[in-house]
């Protein structure tokens, strides 16, 4: 209970600023422990709190769970009644499962997502493969944003048992050639690889999240990287203390109304 509370009330009630749009959020459990503010009332009452207007919204569920059909099901259900229209789901296709093209129909037209979350690591295969190469292209054929996540949890604190790879993207700009179209937005890249974010974000709509970017100065060096227009604020709460990416964008003077709102606006299709 004093985890719960202190994630609720502590690092000053007194933050919240502009309205923000948080691109990076989840729903369900953390396979391995419990985190707080993972249940949605906690997770609504945070966003509230912190005057967020909009949340892109996974599931946990997505990195374990085999019938991805369900979790997609719950995620979307879950958004509606609890989130008042302010959470848009995210969900997950694992193109190493036999049913990916239909689970991806069923994301676009029976839940309305308005992107999916790929998990390359936990799922097993890389970023050029052709099913991968499919599931994206299929999704740009129908306007859908797609998420990939290059990392969850540092490798220096997963369990002995679960080993997850952080994802490879250097093949990333290859597959957006062949896919010039696609909406792309990276979630949780803490290496931030200044060539090869140049050259994605030359290539087309490509957007990174900072969640995992140790530091202020971090945030102030990939938006000298990739440009304040191309940052999306991102928490990874309930993860991650969401006051801190709020920091992120405070502490380095970064354009609060671009990076808070208005990036992420674009991506969407909402700004143009």
């Amino acid at each position: 209970m004093r985890a719960r509370a202190y994630i609720t009330y502590s690092m000053g009630s007194d933050m919240p600023g502009p309205a923000l749009i948080d691109t990076n959020l989840y729903m369900s459990r953390w396979p391995f422990r419990r985190l707080p503010g993972d249940e949605p009332q906690e997770l609504m009452a945070k966003l509230r709190q912190m005057n967020v207007t909009q949340g892109w919204v996974g599931s946990f569920d997505a990195l374990l769970h085999r019938e991805l059909g369900s979790v997609n099901a719950r995620l979307a259900a879950d958004c509606r009644r609890y989130g008042n229209g302010m959470l848009l789901p995210f969900g997950t296709v694992n193109p190493r499962l036999p049913d990916y093209r239909e689970e991806l129909r069923r994301c676009a037209e029976d839940h309305r997502m308005p992107g999916i979350r790929l998990f390359p690591g936990w799922h097993g295969y890389k970023i050029d493969d052709l099913e991968a190469a499919d599931v994206m292209s299929m999704a740009t054929q129908r306007r859908m944003i797609v998420q990939i996540v290059v990392q969850n949890e540092d490798e220096r604190t997963q369990h002995p048992l679960c080993r997850v790879p952080n994802v490879n993207i250097a093949k990333l700009p290859a597959v957006m050639r062949g896919i010039p179209e696609m909406r792309v937005q990276l979630l949780n890249n803490r290496s931030l690889q200044p060539a090869l974010l140049k050259e994605l974000v030359k290539l087309g709509q490509v957007y990174v999240d900072f969640a995992m970017v140790e530091g202020v100065h971090g945030t102030r060096e990939l938006s000298e990287i990739v440009g304040a227009d191309r940052i999306t604020f991102g928490s990874y709460f309930p993860f991650y203390y969401f006051e801190s990416a709020v920091l992120k964008v405070k502490e380095p003077q970064l354009d609060q109304k671009q990076v808070f709102e208005a990036n992420a606006k674009r991506l969407l299709g909402d700004l143009k």
